[in-house]
Order: C-alpha cells, then sequence, then structure tokens
C-alpha cells in the first residue's frame, strides 16, 4: 500500500485519486496500464502535463467527468476560448433551476434580439444589449455542460 501524502496544494488530478483512497499503483491496475504510476506521479505533480487522453482515462477511473471540463477550461487554448467553465456540480434540482433561469432571460431577450438583428447590423447603440445576450447565452451553455457532467457522473 502506497504512503499517503502530505503534499499542500494538490491539483485537481491528486485530489479526485485520493479522495478514492486510490494508490498510484491502483490506478495503473485500474486502467489495466494506460496510465503508469510514474506518469500519474508526473502528473500529479506537475513536471508532465497531461494529455486528453490520460484525463479522460482519469475521468472515467475516478468517475469525475468534471476533470475533463477542467481540463479544457484551464490547460487547452482552444478550451479556454469555446467551452463553458462550470465550477460546481450541484444536484439535479439546482441545476435544473439554473437552466430554466436561463431559458427565461434568453425568452426575455427574444424581441430585443430580433429588433437588433432584423436589419442584418449591429449598431453602436445596440452592443449593450446584444452583449447581455451573449451572457444570457452563456449561463444557458454552462448550465447545459453543469447538466451533462451531472448525467455522466450519474449514469457511470
Amino acid at each position: 500500500m502506497g504512503k499517503k501524502s502530505v503534499k499542500e496544494n494538490k491539483n485537481i488530478y491528486q485530489t479526485a485519486r485520493e479522495e478514492l483512497d486510490m494508490t498510484r499503483a491502483a490506478v495503473a491496475d485500474a486502467t489495466d496500464g494506460l496510465l503508469s504510476e510514474s506518469r500519474i506521479e508526473k502528473i500529479e505533480n506537475g513536471t508532465l502535463s497531461a494529455h486528453p487522453e490520460d484525463v479522460i482515462i482519469m475521468a472515467k477511473t475516478y468517475n469525475k467527468p468534471e476533470l475533463c471540463n477542467y481540463f479544457c477550461t484551464n490547460e487547452c487554448q482552444i478550451g479556454q476560448k469555446y467551452v463553458p467553465k462550470v465550477h460546481t456540480i450541484h444536484d439535479l434540482p439546482q441545476i435544473t433551476m439554473e437552466l430554466l433561469s436561463s431559458l427565461n432571460a434568453l425568452n426575455r431577450d427574444k424581441d430585443t434580439v430580433i429588433d437588433i438583428t432584423a436589419d442584418g447590423r449591429i449598431s453602436d447603440d445596440e452592443r449593450d444589449d446584444f452583449e447581455a445576450f451573449r451572457n444570457h447565452l452563456t449561463e444557458m451553455s454552462v448550465a447545459i455542460e453543469t447538466l451533462k457532467l451531472w448525467l455522466d457522473k450519474e449514469l457511470a
């Protein structure tokens, strides 16, 4: 059995593994060697950047699909720009309420967006309203991504 880490400032990958009381050797066994003990150690210590396939394996092994969202929104330049960051996966009722709230906000924006885009351009005086619409789209994206992660976790 491996020793317990006393390291401070553990990264998300080490924390996820330790929450399951898994040693690196146990992870290597559970992944049929797809992740070696030394690779896991280097990723956890920050001496090696995780590859997307490493994170997918860890997410599945630890039943932590949020590791993929973390990787994309923190370690991937494309994901940082295009993937909505999920901070916390709440319970289903709260996720549902967040989703419905963002739908309501978009519904309230509908007429304004129609008026703004009817002429095929966004004028300077319409930019603030369009930016508010964009923010509501982002909120909707986060709510959808959160629901997808919750489902991945529950259906695993």
